[in-house]
């Protein structure tokens, strides 16, 4: 928020302490509350501001610290953007009144707000008798609710569509934009994930994992098999020594004895 962006301000500012002043140009489309942003880190009204674009015509020197300014400039549309004239007009680049015909635009508004929202801001039923089916008998509705009439009583449809785009671009319509899709997360979706690493020369062959895991489930029990009829067979020798030796002991005991045949 506000504490954050002074917080910046600051570092930057010591970071270039050599300097004698630094200025920071606050640049961005016509419209989106450039001069708002000045005025709220300045905490007062230092900047003219409105609802409409082109407010701000000339560049302007607002002082946030003693070698810190801020510039408020006037609004910059960037070519590159990629945006038609239909963009341009609902993100409030171009004011209302200078559009030529600004009724090729109430299609596009009727598609971005939803019909409840228009029929409860200029008080028309959503359906039914007196609602309408085509962007010429809603501008022909509001220019009569509104009284924006021609001579003879004729509804004027460049007043209403002027009207309808005002408070498209100030909010009284509600709408809303999802963000933007980012190119380089939709390249790496198409590609297609690799399980296992290419190596060249070497030929991909697929394995059956459950086949080798009974193999050598298998394997393991004949092992453990060999191992117990082996530890038999050790236990049999064992016992055919002892025998050996208390028979050899019960000679050694006769021979002491005396006892001869």
């Amino acid at each position: 928020g506000k504490g954050a962006l002074i917080s910046l301000l600051r570092q930057f500012g010591k970071l270039n302490s050599d300097k004698k002043q630094i200025s920071v140009g606050v640049i961005g489309y016509p419209n989106v509350g450039k001069s708002s942003v000045i005025n709220t880190l300045i905490s007062k009204k230092s900047c003219k501001v409105a609802p409409i674009p082109g407010e701000t015509k000339i560049w302007q020197y607002i002082t946030l610290f003693r070698n810190i300014y801020l510039i408020d400039c006037p609004g910059v549309v960037v070519d590159t953007a990629g945006d038609t004239e239909t963009d341009s007009v609902l993100k409030g680049v171009v004011r209302a009144e200078r559009l030529e015909t600004p009724e090729d635009y109430v299609d596009a508004i009727q598609e971005a707000v939803k019909r409840e929202h228009i029929a409860a801001l200029y008080g028309l039923p959503k359906t039914g008798e007196g609602s309408w089916n085509s962007s010429e008998e809603l501008l022909e509705k509001i220019a009569l609710k509104c009284g924006r009439l021609l001579k003879g009583g004729e509804p004027c449809l460049r007043s209403a569509a002027i009207y309808i785009i005002n408070d498209f671009q100030r909010g009284r319509l509600p709408h809303y934009v999802a963000p933007p899709e980012l190119k380089d997360d939709e390249e790496e979706a198409k590609k297609p994930k690799a399980d296992t690493a290419e190596i060249e020369g070497v030929a991909l062959e697929k394995q059956n994992l459950d086949s080798i895991a009974r193999s050598s489930e298998v394997e393991e029990s004949k092992g453990i098999a060999a191992k117990e009829d082996g530890d038999d067979v050790e236990g049999e020798d064992d016992d055919d020594d002892g025998s050996s030796d208390s028979e050899g002991e019960a000679e050694a005991l006769a021979v002491g004895a005396g006892d001869w045949d």
